[in-house]
C-alpha cells in the first residue's frame, strides 16, 4: 500500500526562490518517467524524511499534488555536504505491473555459533540488487546465520527466493562469514634483529633512490 506524501506544483525555479524554500525547510523536487512530462513540484524535507525512515528507501509513494495523485518512488536525492540536510529530490513515475531494478537492504539474524568459537562474524554485502513489480518489493532481505562455523560463509546463490522478485546480484558473492580469530603473535628479544633488519632494508632502498 502506497503512503501519502503532498506536494506543491512549482513554478517559480529561481535561485533566490529555491534558497528561500529550503530557509522554510521545503526542498524543490521533479516528478517524472513511465512516459510522463517532468513536473517541478517542492515537499515538505521532514516529511519526506520521516517517510523514508518508516517505509524504506523502496517505499510507493502516492504524491499529492494539489489533488492530483501519482504512484512514485523516491529515485535520488542530493544532500548538503555540510550540513547533512537534504536540498533536492527525484521521483520517478512507476507502473504497478512492471518490474523494476533496485537495492534492498540485507539483514543478519540469529547468533552464529563460530563466534562463539572466537571467529568474527563478517558482513561484505549490505544490499542486494533484485528485479521486482513494486508491490513486491520487499522491506529488508533476512539472511539466518544460525549455523556459521569457523570457515563457512553464506553466497548470494545461497538465497532462497519465492518468486516474487529476481536476485540480480552475482550468485558468488559472499553476504556473510565467520572468519577465524587472528592467533596473537608472542614477541621476545629474538625478533628485534628482525625488525632492525626491516628497518635496514627501508634505509638501503631509500639511500639508492638517493644516489
Amino acid at each position: 500500500m502506497a503512503v501519502k506524501l503532498k506536494a506543491d506544483k512549482r513554478e517559480n525555479n529561481t535561485k533566490s526562490y529555491i534558497r528561500g524554500l529550503r530557509e522554510e525547510g521545503i526542498i524543490p523536487a521533479v516528478v517524472y518517467g513511465n512516459g510522463k512530462d517532468p513536473v517541478s513540484v517542492a515537499v515538505d524535507s521532514v516529511d519526506l524524511l520521516k517517510t523514508v525512515r518508516d517505509e524504506g528507501k523502496n517505499a510507493i509513494i502516492s504524491l499529492d499534488v494539489k489533488g492530483d495523485t501519482v504512484d512514485v518512488m523516491l529515485h535520488d536525492y542530493q544532500t548538503d555536504s555540510l550540513k547533512g540536510s537534504l536540498v533536492h529530490a527525484d521521483f520517478y513515475v512507476v507502473n504497478m505491473s512492471e518490474a523494476r531494478n533496485v537495492e534492498v537492504p540485507i539483514q543478519l539474524e540469529g547468533e552464529a555459533p563460530g563466534s562463539s568459537e572466537g571467529g568474527v562474524l563478517q558482513q561484505p554485502l549490505y544490499d542486494l540488487e533484485i528485479s521486482a513489480k513494486p508491490n513486491d518489493i520487499p522491506d529488508q532481505i533476512t539472511v539466518d546465520v544460525s549455523k556459521l562455523e569457523v570457515g563457512d560463509s553464506i553466497s548470494v546463490g545461497d538465497l532462497p527466493t519465492d518468486g516474487s522478485y529476481e536476485i540480480l546480484t552475482d550468485a558468488d558473492t559472499t553476504i556473510a562469514t565467520v572468519t577465524a580469530p587472528t592467533a596473537e603473535i608472542e614477541t621476545d628479544d629474538t625478533t628485534t634483529g628482525d625488525a632492525d633488519d626491516v628497518e635496514a632494508i627501508e634505509e638501503g632502498s631509500k639511500n639508492d633512490k638517493e644516489d
